[in-house]
This record gives C-alpha cells, sequence and structure tokens, in this order.
C-alpha cells in the first residue's frame, strides 16, 4: 500500500469504498497513477471535470480571477457572480440565482423557496414535496429525506418530515400523492443518476408540470448530475419543452471546484429577503469565473458532439452479448450486465486501463467529459464491451 493509501485509511473518515487507484495527474480524458499508469477517464469525477483534467481555458479563468479578488463576502458585489446569473437566467428562462456549495445545498434551497411559497400562498401546513422512487438530492438530513432510496434513511433517523415518494412516470401515484398531502411541490431528476441512470417519459414530465399549475405547486427540476450539456441540451428538462419553477445545478458547470446554484423562476423570484438564506462560499468569484467560462463554451457545436457521441456508445453497446440493457441519455449512460455485478466489470476495466462508474440497479455508468475526443471513446468503449462480454 503506497504512502497516500496509508494515510488515507489511517486519518480520513471511512466514507468511501475507493478503487485501489492514487491519481496524481490528469490531462483531458486521461487520468495517471502514481506509477505513470494511463487510464481512459469515463467518468470525469462524477460529472464534475465536464472539460476534462486541467483544462487550459477554465484554468486561465480561475486564475486570472485568484490574481484579482480570490474571494470576498457576500456583503460586497463582484463581477464574476453577477455576469455568471445573468448568463444563466438569459439561456435557461430562470429569473434569479442563488448561489451556494453544492448540489445537496442547491436543492436545500429549493426546498426553502417551495415551502416559502406554500406557506405564503396556501398556508403554514402546505410543507409537502413529492419526490421519485429511485431519486437522489443529497446527503444533509432534508436532502436524504427528499431521497426516494430507503437504505439512504436507514441510519439518521429522525429525517426531515414533508416528503413523500411515488414511482417514475406512474401519473396517477403522482396525482394521488398530491391529492392526499398538502404539497407545496415536486421535485424530479429528468435522468435520474444514481438511482440507476434513467430518464423519465416526456408525458410524465410533462404531467409534473401540468400538475404543478392545477395545484399550484412549484416545480422543480434537479440539474445537478444531468445538467450543463450532459444530456444534448444546457439542462435536461429541455428535453421536455417545460419550464420548471426552480432549476438547481452543480457538479460539471464548476469544471472541478465546489459551487451549487438555485435557480428561481418568475413564481419564486422574489421568494427569498435579505437574511432569508445565505452561504458564506457561495458566489465565490474565482469559482464563478471558471463557472461562466465553462457555461459559455456549452454551444450548439458541443451538444451536437455529445449527441454523436451518445448515439456512438448506445449502437455499441445496445443488444451486444453480456449487456441486458442500456438507458440514460446524452453522456449519462446506465449499462446493465447480464449476469455479473456492475462493480466486477468496473474492476476489470480499471485493471485494463479504463475508469467507469456505478449506480443503483447494477448499473455501469459513464459520464465522460463532453469534450472527449472520439478516438479516446472508442478506445474506452471497447476496453468496456471486453469486461462485459460473456463466453
Amino acid at each position: 500500500m503506497s504512502d497516500v493509501k496509508n494515510l488515507d485509511s489511517t486519518y480520513v473518515a471511512s466514507t468511501y469504498a475507493r478503487f485501489p487507484l492514487t491519481i496524481v495527474k490528469g490531462e483531458g480524458s486521461y487520468a495517471y497513477d502514481e506509477n505513470g499508469k494511463q487510464y481512459i477517464d469515463l467518468g470525469s469525477g462524477i460529472a464534475v471535470n465536464l472539460f476534462g483534467y486541467s483544462d487550459p481555458v477554465w484554468k486561465k479563468a480561475v486564475t486570472d480571477q485568484l490574481d484579482a479578488v480570490a474571494h470576498t463576502s457576500n456583503l460586497y458585489y463582484t463581477g464574476p457572480c453577477a455576469k455568471l446569473a445573468e448568463a444563466l437566467c438569459k439561456r435557461t428562462g430562470m429569473k434569479k440565482v442563488f448561489y451556494c456549495n453544492s448540489g445537496a445545498e442547491a436543492n436545500e434551497c429549493a426546498i426553502k423557496a417551495a415551502r416559502k411559497y406554500g406557506a405564503e400562498h396556501k398556508g403554514a401546513d402546505y410543507y409537502t414535496i413529492v419526490t421519485l422512487v429511485n431519486s437522489f438530492h443529497g446527503r444533509t438530513l432534508t436532502t436524504l429525506a427528499a431521497t426516494g432510496q430507503d437504505h439512504f434513511h436507514e441510519l439518521f433517523q429522525p429525517l426531515t418530515q414533508g416528503f413523500v415518494h411515488t414511482e417514475a412516470d406512474d401519473i396517477d401515484a403522482l396525482e394521488k400523492a398530491v391529492k392526499e398531502n398538502r404539497c407545496c411541490g415536486i421535485m424530479i431528476e429528468c435522468v435520474q443518476g444514481e438511482g440507476g441512470v434513467k430518464a423519465l417519459s416526456k408525458e410524465f414530465v410533462q404531467a409534473v408540470r401540468r400538475i404543478c399549475d392545477e395545484n399550484d405547486l412549484i416545480m422543480i427540476c434537479d440539474e445537478v448530475q444531468c445538467g450543463n450539456g450532459r444530456t444534448g441540451k444546457l439542462y435536461a428538462v429541455e428535453n421536455y419543452e417545460v419550464l420548471p419553477d426552480v432549476m438547481t445545478t452543480a457538479k460539471g458547470i464548476g469544471g472541478g471546484l465546489p459551487i451549487g446554484i438555485t435557480m428561481l423562476g418568475e413564481k419564486v423570484s422574489d421568494i427569498f429577503h435579505p437574511g432569508d438564506n445565505g452561504s458564506t462560499f457561495g458566489g465565490n468569484p474565482a469559482v464563478c469565473a471558471g463557472a461562466l467560462s465553462n457555461l459559455n463554451r456549452i454551444d450548439e457545436d458541443l451538444l451536437n458532439e455529445v449527441k454523436e457521441k451518445s448515439e456512438y456508445i448506445f449502437h455499441e453497446l445496445e443488444g451486444m452479448n453480456g449487456v441486458k440493457s442500456v438507458s440514460g441519455m446524452g453522456l449519462m449512460i446506465g449499462v446493465e450486465p447480464m449476469n455479473q455485478k456492475a462493480g466486477d466489470a468496473a474492476k476489470k476495466c480499471l485493471d485494463n486501463g479504463v475508469m467507469v462508474l456505478t449506480a443503483g440497479g447494477n448499473k455501469v455508468r459513464l459520464l465522460p467529459a463532453l469534450n472527449i475526443p472520439m478516438d479516446v471513446l472508442k478506445q474506452g468503449i471497447e476496453v468496456l464491451k471486453d469486461a462485459l462480454k460473456e463466453e
């Protein structure tokens, strides 16, 4: 065991089942271990390294801002904070932005917005939010409660009350939950990530919008993992031709630095007042400068490239020997092996120089950098195919 692994085992809390790999350097879609071995990364830090490791454009945007102002409190204005908010609102149709540090915090803010709206417009007891079975919304006590997976709830009781879970794509169950509870909102991931890389049906997402309109509820789209170009649209909900009331994101837009963003639509654009919410590092100018650089690069050419790469992966894997199913959208793909554990397939890939992830439902999860070169992607997929195929 290397010194790093010994130190980690001794001093870092045992919350991660790590792969036996110490990454010391990265460039583009390649990572390198302490022995100089090269790996093709098809996970991009769980959808964070949007343009791969050490991306020079992102890095320059961040370091230029570091040379100017690295941090100041939210008692003052900074250019990157305001300019990123403007760009997000203009590209999404949302009206206001709240910054924090992670997807979980962004979802907490969304929940606060829905509950404040419910209290002000329907009554103090209208605080319940409907989420979906197999959803994942974060690891705070409240976002764990919002997460529709029982095993995340077992160790940390009592969780925050006020959440009910219904099956994805079951419109009748959703309408029943809204009817039977005093609700303020519905929160969904258009493509569920941790819960098995499942894309919701267009009919269901449009029904969520309709039900929210009919019952004066706040529609929240969690775009932490599926946003920022990953599905071939800037945000996944655009594939469904609806506009939510609140949209959250994080991960890829930060490009490797922590950021959480809650975008507020017209219905809740002025729901917060000074003192209602806050974050010490939210809107950090260096992080926002990098995020703005990333956002500006997610253009139609890149989105078309994402779609082309997605079509290639689905074509290569669907129906092949050893693959039970392929799910997802864009470059957010889940591959279910026929007769082996996803973790075993991931280990075979790592042994052969390719980094992949896993997800619920026994899925190998693929989240490559959006700009991964096609020849590199093909090499990685060939290794995955070898790991999946049955003799």
